[in-house]
């Protein structure tokens, strides 16, 4: 970005959709397409000579598919990548989060087909995307193997941690935006699969993408994921992802609640929905998580969930890909705690673990005890 412009590399099997999505980056003033290629390993070949801001890819190419070119490019030449996929392809989001998990910080979808409406949205989208991801700093990353899950019991707590919780946490509800299913993935598979307490998670993700996602976390953590059906009581171990273009919330008989109400913060779902739910039914007893992500989707709420004497987490700004609404959160004071992704999972288990206040991990109290 010497002149100002964002740099960016296109990588993509069909030659058609490749010369698209060039025409469609030009037409920003703001960005220049400094290469397109066909396939994996000329996108390895040509960050290692030209590295640009910005890597945009798709999944499915010769020599190396978007998973292998996006670990190799991240443990080299660390540039943003940013995953171009169809959402109506299973295999190509089964390769979309195995890619995000390998370090890509975006995913959205292929701005080619449905309506005229929906292409402009779409490819405003992709450029704004396209914008913000080329001021994220990306790290190198180490070839690493996933480790072990955690064991079902519970270890002793450290003494330091052996604190009464400030009530009986019956309900966690976590909400991401931008770079959100890379965090989402740290912290639930850093939980056993007894935690007790159910989680619902509000994740702002292109519409389509949230089966692979339910799918890739059920593969890659020891909980059980389900995408959130009206009226069903959640149960500890189990998270629930709230559905495509519906909002979430817990109803005070303890059951999940979806609604196709207005959207907030012209988003539905809404961690806004979902946060003042938490707030309204289970005060002291809920718990808020609110992640990485563009805007202030949550911030407001998480205040509100602080108020009623929830303890609430904000995602720091070093491990955030975008740190727009945990940073809002944090300006507000709506956070008790300010930490990285990788020690959230500790402080929920530290703090649900202890929620009949003797730190004993039976986990008393649960909602649908």
């Amino acid at each position: 970005m010497t002149d100002g412009k964002i740099n960016v590399l296109v990588a993509e099997d069909s030659a058609i959709a490749r010369v698209l999505l060039v025409r469609l980056l030009e037409s920003d003033p703001l960005i220049r397409v400094v290469g397109a290629v066909g396939d994996g390993q000329a996108a390895i070949d040509f960050v290692n000579h030209n590295k640009p801001d910005v890597v945009l890819m798709g999944v499915h190419m010769p020599r190396l598919d978007g998973f292998e070119t996006t670990r190799r490019i991240m443990e080299t030449q660390a540039v943003p990548i940013i995953i171009c996929s169809a959402s109506n392809n299973v295999t190509d989001i089964a390769v979309t989060f195995r890619a995000m998990e390998a370090g890509a910080i975006a995913c959205i979808e292929k701005p080619f087909t449905g309506e005229q409406d929906d292409f402009e949205a779409m490819a405003a989208h992709l450029l704004e995307t396209v914008k913000l991801m080329s001021e994220v700093k990306v790290v190198r990353r180490t070839a690493h193997r996933r480790p072990a899950p955690l064991p079902s019991a519970y270890p002793p707590a450290p003494a330091a941690q052996r604190q009464r919780a400030p009530a009986q946490i019956k309900l966690v509800g976590i909400g991401a935006s931008t770079g959100g299913p890379l965090a989402l993935q740290t912290i639930l598979s850093g939980l056993p699969k007894d935690f007790p307490a159910p989680v619902l998670v509000v994740q702002h993700i292109a519409h389509g993408f949230l089966p692979g996602m339910a799918e890739w976390l059920n593969q890659t953590t020891t909980l059980q994921i389900h995408i959130a059906s009206y009226g069903t009581t959640p149960l500890p171990g189990h998270v629930y992802l709230a559905p495509d273009d519906f909002h979430m919330g817990i109803g005070t008989g303890g059951n999940i609640i979806l609604t196709r109400e207005a959207p907030e913060n012209h988003l539905r779902p809404a961690v806004s929905f979902l946060f003042r739910s938490l707030a309204e039914t289970y005060g002291p007893n809920a718990l808020g998580v609110l992640l990485t992500g563009m805007g202030k989707d949550g911030a407001e709420e998480l205040k509100a969930m602080m108020a009623k004497g929830a303890v609430t987490i904000a995602q720091d700004q070093e491990s955030s890909v975008v740190h727009g609404m945990p940073g809002v959160a944090i300006a507000l004071g709506a956070a008790t705690q300010v930490l990285p992704a990788d020690k959230i999972a500790d402080a929920l288990i530290a703090l649900v673990r202890q929620i009949d206040g003797d730190g004993d991990g039976h986990g008393h109290g649960i909602a649908g005890d």
